[in-house]
């Protein structure tokens, strides 16, 4: 596993590492994966409303609503 110095090298400052664009599953692309399954699980209905009640009163869906709330952790 390279050290965190050569990933900036490799990939640049700001490079998230997500999967890589080309075939083949790698370890960093199955790790990706499942954090991206765990962050996006479906949340309890109660939470779930309260975001779609939310994002229909900004104008928003519910998946751009989570998703920004996801990205940044503030609610809107």
């Amino acid at each position: 596993m390279p050290d965190g110095a050569s990933v900036l090298s490799a990939f640049g400052i700001g490079h998230n590492q997500g999967p890589p664009l080309e075939l083949g599953m790698s370890w960093a692309h199955f790790c990706w994966k499942k954090a991206h399954a765990k962050a996006w699980k479906t949340p309890p209905p109660e939470i779930a409303l309260r975001r779609l009640a939310r994002a229909e009163a900004l104008g928003m869906t519910y998946r751009e609503y989570t998703a920004h709330l996801l990205d940044t952790g503030e609610h809107l």
